[in-house]
């Protein structure tokens, strides 16, 4: 009887052992395991570690670390070699692409999305509306109170993304100087820098006199978008995925994907599903623009 027990013990054991090496035989080993790093715009952060989550589905073998900074920061890391794709919120410039290249690298580019600036306040803010000129005359100091915009008697606090942003050069090129290049026009040095989206939003929702700028997938429901007009003829448009894809919207900008060279393996079959239905269907969920094809 105990001869008998043992050796159903073994065959039990015996099973056991294969099917856990069969368990083990579906998993990625460790020799097959691919990294990339990926590294940049703040914007970008929350969409980049949903596509890397997503697509742990697509590739378990892939694994894909995303970190913000901001896009200089992963514009930078892309120059020093340290950082397989570089996310940015803005092109970059040419000093920038000129340091790449002395350290032989070519920065190349991709357009992973679309988003439109939206220009928040305070819910009780009476102002609906503004034009270009009017925000940029507020940034640079020269309107002060929302009296002069039809508001109440109530000074303007001016919030902004720091300097390093993609976000803040995009603010500070296209509306602050309104897209003229030999424009010098810069922030009024009362006007209080944020490290994130979230701090913009958080200042707005305790402060009924602050305005400020995020992308529209960081813009909640308790927050205040204004209608914004290239010019006092109007039309004022609110920000939204089809006011972007329609052109109607004057504060959109494209969001890049820059690479040191032409990407391959693991790093071109990445960009090439983000640039996939599935992967653009969640562009839509966190409330940026797709690119469509």
């Amino acid at each position: 009887m105990i001869f008998r027990i043992t050796i159903l013990l073994i065959h039990v054991c015996s099973l056991v052992v294969s099917c856990n090496a069969r368990e083990d035989d579906l998993r990625p080993s460790s020799s097959t395991i691919s990294n990339i790093e990926n590294k940049g715009s703040d914007t970008i952060v929350n969409l980049a570690l949903a596509w890397a989550e997503a697509y742990q589905d697509v590739r378990p073998e892939v694994r894909i670390s995303v970190t913000g900074g901001g896009s200089g920061t992963g514009i930078a890391s892309l120059i020093n070699g340290t950082v397989d794709i570089a996310n940015a919120s803005r092109q970059i410039k040419p000093e920038e692409r000129e340091e790449a290249e002395s350290n032989d690298i070519t920065p190349v580019e991709f357009v992973i999305a679309r988003d439109a600036i939206a220009i928040i306040v305070h819910p009780e803010n009476p102002v609906n509306q503004l034009t270009i000129d009017q925000i940029s005359a507020i940034y640079s100091g020269e309107i002060q109170n929302w009296s002069q915009l039809g508001g109440e008697d109530r000074p303007i606090v001016k919030l902004s993304r720091e300097t390093n942003s993609g976000t803040h050069v995009y603010f500070l090129e296209n509306v602050l100087r309104k897209g003229e290049k030999e424009d010098k026009t810069l922030f009024s040095m009362d006007t209080l820098l944020l490290p994130s989206s979230e701090g913009i939003s958080a200042e707005i929702r305790q402060n009924p006199n602050a305005i400020g700028y995020d992308g529209l997938g960081y813009v909640t429901e308790d927050l205040k978008m204004i209608a914004v007009s290239r010019d006092a003829a109007g039309p004022f448009v609110l920000p939204s995925a089809a006011s972007v894809n329609q052109q109607q919207y004057p504060i959109a900008r494209d969001l890049y994907m820059y690479t040191a060279g032409e990407p391959e393996g693991e790093i071109l079959k990445y960009l090439e599903w983000i640039l996939s239905p599935d992967a653009q269907e969640i562009v839509t969920e966190l409330g940026f623009v797709p690119i469509l094809h």
